[in-house]
This record gives structure tokens, sequence and C-alpha cells, in this order.
């Protein structure tokens, strides 16, 4: 959430910011107004408490000298009786004044970056760069086909045992994600990233702090059984989020750069209809995730760092991408900024995500309660927080569908180079069955020259 500070500008803070943040998300800026107003409410609330609270240790230390005196203190005693029972009731009043403004500030999301595009469309998502070597020429599938033909997914089984969006990988399906997985990591600890394993399942508690409360309804399970319910998570970054929960960090620790692996879970409700074949779109996943803490004055760069970390990956492996700058409409609470790495899928003819990037600055520590600094300056007048950042690296399932149309040709399926010591040394798996029923294959272009971006860094088939 954002500094309760911002919104007080007698102490220095700049409503006018946050309103203007609203307005470039299309948000409501009356929130803004609540907040201040709910704030001035429990300031005020909080003041009268501490009055009372004063007049309580005054009135005691009068009833103590009386009675030191010999001396009857029965008219203090009573208003001391009096005022305890005020005070709890102001205690309970300050309690809820302070809950209603915390929870205000939450649906306020952070404070848009000035290079994110403004828009509530998007379709004005900035493009930022191309690159990499588009093939457009005829006669190519998409994943569905592709995936089936080479016998590595069964989607009618999955289903049948786990309902919609369910499957099972099967063989070289199997050994594809596991070389996916294992490159994956070995490429982020070569960057100087720590692999973590994280939980499946987080309290609800600490759930709350780093998801939005549409999440709970739209993409989260929950898990019921002994004890208090717990949510399975839909990403590593959540359960990476709460890594340090509490804690204060050390300058001389940051950055940190943590790679996450884990199975993701997600409802997807909203998405019904969309992507149901094949397994671009699933249930359950797995998933490696970049995660930086950085010093409050680093993120920026660290986000244009791990963006590039995110295009080395897929220049290695072959596939062609644009980076683009996400709308500030279509930004969540969290992010300030988002980079997405779209990939060319020709089989499909569309660029389609696999990448998001987000600084979300101090947003999600501030809930977290991760300080900056190993303990509070004597000069510091207010708190703070290390940056937390987030990007994808490798959602596998979706990414298997984005490597099998890039490397396909008329009799299988091209390994590139990199998963390929992970695979026993195969360098190519061939198509052993027909193609699907009614899969339909790409159309020649009128233009038959392959596009090639201005930026483009060559060609990236392999």
């Amino acid at each position: 959430m954002l500094d309760i500070n911002l919104f007080r500008a007698e102490k220095g803070g700049n409503p006018d910011l946050v309103r203007e943040s609203q307005k470039r998300r299309n948000g409501k800026t009356e929130l803004v107004d609540k907040v201040i107003e709910l704030d001035q409410l429990w300031r005020n609330t909080r003041f009268q408490l501490d009055q009372l609270k004063r007049d309580y240790g005054k009135l005691n230390k009068e009833v103590a000298t009386k009675k030191r005196a010999n001396e009857n203190a029965d008219d203090l005693i009573a208003q001391i009786k009096e005022l305890d029972e005020q005070i709890k009731q102001m205690e309970e009043k300050e309690k809820e004044l302070n809950e209603k403004t915390m929870a205000a500030v939450d649906v306020i999301g952070n404070i848009v970056h000035d290079s994110v595009p403004i828009s509530n469309n998007e379709d004005d998502n900035r493009i930022e760069r191309i690159v990499g070597h588009h093939r457009k020429e005829g006669g190519l599938y998409n994943h569905i086909a592709l995936l089936q033909m080479i016998d590595a997914v069964d989607t009618e089984r999955g289903t049948a045992v786990a309902g919609n969006r369910g499957y099972y990988l099967k063989g070289n399906g199997v050994m594809l994600a596991l070389a996916v997985i294992h490159h994956g990591l070995s490429f982020l600890v070569g960057k100087g990233f720590t692999p973590l394993y994280t939980p499946f399942f987080m309290k609800k508690e600490v759930m709350r702090e780093v998801a939005q409360l549409e999440q709970f309804d739209e993409e989260l399970y929950k898990v019921t059984g002994e004890g208090d319910d717990k949510y399975l998570i839909a990403t590593s970054e959540q359960t990476i989020c709460g890594f340090h929960r509490g804690e204060w960090l050390p300058t001389t620790s940051l950055p940190l750069k943590y790679a996450g692996y884990s199975t993701c879970f997600r409802k997807e409700v909203g998405r019904h209809g969309q992507d149901t074949l094949g397994i671009f779109r699933i249930h359950q996943f797995e998933k490696i995730e970049q995660f930086c803490i950085t010093a409050p004055d680093k993120s920026w760069e660290m986000q244009e760092e791990m963006i590039a970390t995110a295009e080395a990956f897929y220049t290695g492996l072959g596939i062609p991408y644009r980076i683009v700058n996400i709308v500030s409409g279509a930004l969540n609470n969290a992010a300030a900024k988002k980079y997405d790495l779209e990939a060319w899928f020709p089989g499909s003819a569309a660029y389609r995500e696999l990448v998001s990037c987000s600084n979300c600055t101090d947003y999600q520590s501030r809930n977290l309660e991760v300080r900056y600094g190993a303990t509070k300056k004597l000069d510091q007048k207010t708190k703070e927080y290390v940056h937390m950042l987030n990007a994808t690296l490798c959602a596998v399932q979706r990414f298997l569908c984005c490597l099998v149309e890039n490397h396909q040709t008329p009799t299988g399926i091209n390994i590139p180079p990199p998963l390929q010591s992970y695979m026993g040394g195969q360098t190519f798996l061939p198509f052993i069955k027909e193609a699907p029923k009614g899969a339909k294959t790409t159309a020649a272009p009128k233009d038959a020259t392959p596009e090639l971006a201005a930026e483009a860094v060559g060609k990236l088939g392999v």
C-alpha cells in the first residue's frame, strides 16, 4: 500500500500526486478524498484518546498523593473509573477508524511512473523494441496440433480426470518441460540469482498482504482442512514477497536476487472461453520467477536489468519477441510500471505474453514491513522500505507452446541447443502422430519475405 503520509499535505505529503496517479489508472480520485477524511477522523480520535490517557495518569498520581497523606480519594477514584470506561470506548473507536483508513488506502494503486503510457486501452501499449526473425511462411501448425503430433500432451484424459483445462504431459513433453526448468534455473544462477523452491500455499493473513482483493475471488484456490484455511499460490512472487516479512534488511545485503520455482494454481475466473484448448492457459503450471529486492534508489535500474535478463533467455532459445510498455489503466495496483515480453507465435500468427516485469517500489514491502537498513537511523523521520520487483522468466507449459511453434519443421520439432544436454543429447523430436482432424495451418503471405524488425539482432532460428 501507499504511505499514509502521502495523503497528509500539512506534513509534507502530496495528495495531488496520488490523485493524478489515480487518473492515469482510470481510477476514482474520490478514493483519495475518502482516505484524507478518514485519516483526519482517526487523528482527531487518536488525539482525544491520548488526552484521556494523560488525564488518567494525572488522576492516578493525585490519588497516590492523597493516599500517602491518609486523605480521602473516593471522588478521584470515581473519576478514574469513569475515565477508564471512556478510554476503552475511545480505543475501540480509534482501532475501527484506523482499520477503515488503512482499508481505504489499500485499494489505491501505486504511483504510476512518468514513463508509463497513459491510456485505459491496451491497444495503446507502447512497443519499445522488436527482436528476432519472425517466421511468416505458410503451412505452419499451432501449438495445439504440434504438441499432439509429438505426443507430448494428453488433454482429453486430463480433462476427464481433472476437469476443465486439465492435462497430462507425457513422454518428450515431460522431458522437454524438465529441460526448460533445469536450463532456466541454471541460467538465473549464472546471473547471480539464488534459487528458492517455495511453499505452494499461504496463510490467509499473509496472502492478504501481497494479493489484491479481487484475486481472492478470480484467481486463488482456497484449501480447507485441519486448522486455518490457506490459499494455493498463483505465482512464487507471492511466497517470495513474504520470505523477508517483518525483517530489516541491511544496506550491504542488497540487492537480493531470487530465482523462484514452484507449481502455480489459478482459477482463471473471467477467462471462460479464452484459450480453452491446449496448455497455453491452464489451472496448474510450473513457473520460474525473477524476484529482486533493492535499495529505494536502485529499483528502476533493476527493472531494466530484469527485462534484459528475460530477453537474453529467450534470445538464447531462438524465440522472436517484442517488449511492450503496458498502459497505466492496465497496471495492477502494486505495479508502478510494467513491461511485457510478448513472443511471436508463428503457427498462431500472433504475439502472446510470456513475461511480465513489474517494479512495485515499496508498495508490497510496506504491507509486509520489510524495512530498508539494519536499524533505525537517529535522524530518520520516516520509515524506509526496500523496493520489490518481479518478472517471469518462464511459465513452462506456456513456453512449450511457443517453442514448438517457432521450432517446427515439416517432420518434427528442432530442440534449441541450450536444452539439448538436458534431453539426453536429442536435437530433434519427430512427429509420431498425424495432425489432429481439422487442424489448420497458416496461409502463405502475399509478401513471402520474413519480417525482420528494425532493431532485430539477426535470425534467432536454430
